[in-house]
């Protein structure tokens, strides 16, 4: 019997953040995935990212991406009419059943674009941080004395003119 428990539940179904509330929430959600389609999460260097799923069967109008408040919805569906009730499966290995996957994106994610290839769709994803919220380096620096002494006068200044308004009043 093995008793390890993992984190890998809550790391696969977000996307460049490490928000654990966020992860606990989703990893213990009441609707628990059925894992179809297989998917990767891949991080390629320090801002990009691909979300690849394995949906052999399926064309481009057969699927759906959708980015609605920083959630990223892939969702496929056969249409009716390709599912010939003729035809009789010995084995049928390859599934045709409907899915939705949900992704949470920061917010700086952007979805670059999604190409179909050999079967696996592929979602580029990049994230952009804005120069203001950039990590930055703050110079420290030493007081010089005179600094000092000149920053004491320009405080010094108003608090002595008041003084001498409210002397003359």
């Amino acid at each position: 019997m093995n008793t390890a428990f993992s984190l890998e539940p809550l790391f696969r179904h977000s996307i460049g953040f490490d928000r654990f509330n966020d992860l606990f929430e989703r990893a213990f959600e009441s609707s628990a995935s059925t894992g179809f389609p297989p998917y990767n999460v891949e991080k390629h260097g320090e801002n990009e990212y691909r979300i690849v799923l394995a949906v052999a069967g399926f064309t481009e109008q057969e699927l759906s991406i959708q980015l609605e408040g920083g959630v990223l919805s892939v969702s496929g569906s056969k249409s009716q009419a390709e599912q010939d009730d003729a035809v009789l499966y010995m084995h049928q290995g390859i599934a045709q059943r409907a899915f939705k996957l949900t992704y949470r994106l920061e917010d700086h994610i952007e979805v670059r674009g999604a190409r179909l290839e050999n079967g696996l769709l592929i979602i580029d994803l990049l994230r952009e941080i804005p120069e203001a919220q950039k990590p930055r380096e703050i110079e420290i620096s030493t007081a010089d004395r005179s600094e000092v002494r000149r920053l004491e006068a320009t405080r010094q200044a108003p608090l002595e003119e008041s003084a001498r308004a409210q002397a003359s009043s």
